[in-house]
């Protein structure tokens, strides 16, 4: 349709004669798109922030650990407690060939770490140079872990971001410098400033990690095993092995294979199935309730058209009367529509954006976003692009009601 200024000029003119009446209107416009970019933008920043709680871990992936058996076996009682050892490594790649990284995890607990003056309880861990492949770290300064120093026993560690910030809170690159960890002293060689994600032996920021064979000689371990971390190779479903895994350390210890808790394996794949799952849902919902926030503000503009074209009979009669044809009054009244629907919602847009980028700032700290609330630009295109969609169609009953007005008619009801 095309229109020149001067119907665009009437429009205006129509729609600043009832500026009430055009706020509420555009009100429930704004506040339905309003709605709909924040709850959009709001679920997409709390999937991330979820997400970032496991980000860098394997996907394929499994911890695995004992506790006390709960079922009696071969004339042991229930409630016997065993630990697995080194050798449960080499069963598992033996018997369990799908699987491709194992590697192990020491649990120190609660340690006072110390530099200088400063001191900070911070919790051990004992890893070697491959647990880096299955959750990857963020090193702010110097390196992870390598072969040699878990060959070697070198004394180095990986301090976590907490940690680095305890006890050297004048910043700089620590790597070099020594730490005392009870007693022994250890080169501190990386920063890991990964701060959230699944933790397998409290904070990521409170840990210092030093190479398992260390682990064993500073607290007498010896061949025991707290925690085994694995990955399966590619194209391998982690739930299809789990099975034979216990079993494989279950016999090695004449443990019941089917005492699930006594050989617990955490399978992160399911974990990540249920976050997918869980947020599907949750966009799933977000779309349902502000699509229909949209069709209800749609719904108040035709209504409103409606009374407007009511209390405009007598006008459309006497244009009609002087030789305006029927679409021109179909387009004006939905030009009206339209243009209301388009301003408010835009500004709906706007102000959402607004507003979510207030919430992203707050969600930084050291320079480092923590999520990310912001819709995307075709997001934005296709909610306009809906607008103008809606708009047309909440002037279509209005325009036609005003179409059907007859001049004869319209100079009886004034």
């Amino acid at each position: 349709m095309k229109f020149d200024i001067d119907t665009y000029r009437e429009i205006i003119d129509t729609i600043t004669r009832n500026k009430s009446r055009s706020f509420l209107t555009g009100f429930g416009v704004f506040w339905g798109v309003f709605m709909l970019i924040v709850l959009i933008g709001g679920g997409q920043g709390l999937k991330e922030m979820l997400q970032k709680n496991f980000a860098g871990f394997a996907t394929n992936s499994a911890m695995i650990w004992t506790q006390n058996t709960t079922k009696a076996y071969k004339g042991f009682r229930k409630g016997r407690y065993f630990s697995m050892v080194e050798k449960d490594m080499t069963r598992l790649r033996q018997q369990v060939p799908e699987l491709d990284i194992i590697t192990p995890v020491m649990f120190g607990g609660k340690k006072n770490a110390v530099k200088g003056e400063h001191s900070f309880s911070a919790n051990v861990s004992g890893v070697s140079y491959d647990y880096a492949d299955v959750t990857s770290p963020i090193l702010y300064y110097g390196r992870f872990l390598n072969e040699m120093d878990v060959r070697e026993a070198r004394k180095v560690c990986v301090i976590g971001k907490e940690v680095y910030k305890k006890l050297f809170p004048g910043g700089g690159d620590p790597c070099g410098q020594r730490i005392r960890l009870d007693s022994t002293y250890y080169q501190i060689v990386g920063v890991d400033y990964k701060v959230s994600g699944i933790s397998i032996n409290g904070r990521n920021d409170q840990i210092v990690s030093i190479p398992y064979t260390v682990f064993r000689k500073a607290y007498n371990s010896g061949d025991q095993i707290h925690s085994l971390a694995v990955t399966a190779k590619p194209g391998v479903v982690m739930s299809t092995i789990t099975d034979r895994m216990r079993t494989v350390i279950a016999r090695a210890h004449t443990v019941d294979p089917t005492d699930e808790k006594a050989v617990t394996v955490f399978n992160t794949e399911i974990m990540f199935a249920m976050l997918d799952n869980l947020f599907n849902g949750v966009n799933f919902l977000i779309w349902l309730v502000g699509i229909g926030t949209l069709l209800a503000g749609a719904i108040g503009v035709s209504n409103i058209m409606m009374v407007t074209v009511k209390e405009r009979t007598t006008e459309i009669g006497i244009r009609r009367a002087i030789g305006a044809t029927p679409k021109m009054i179909l387009s004006q009244i939905i030009s009206e529509s339209m243009l209301l629907t388009i301003v408010a919602g835009m500004s709906g847009i706007l102000f959402g954006v607004c507003i979510l980028q207030m919430i992203e700032m707050a969600n930084t700290t050291d320079g480092i976003v923590g999520a990310h609330f912001q819709v995307g630009f075709w997001t934005a295109i296709a909610a306009a692009l809906l607008l103008s969609c809606l708009g047309g169609l909440a002037g279509l009953a209005p325009a036609w009601r005003a179409m059907s007005i007859k001049p004869v008619d319209a100079m009886r009801d004034e």
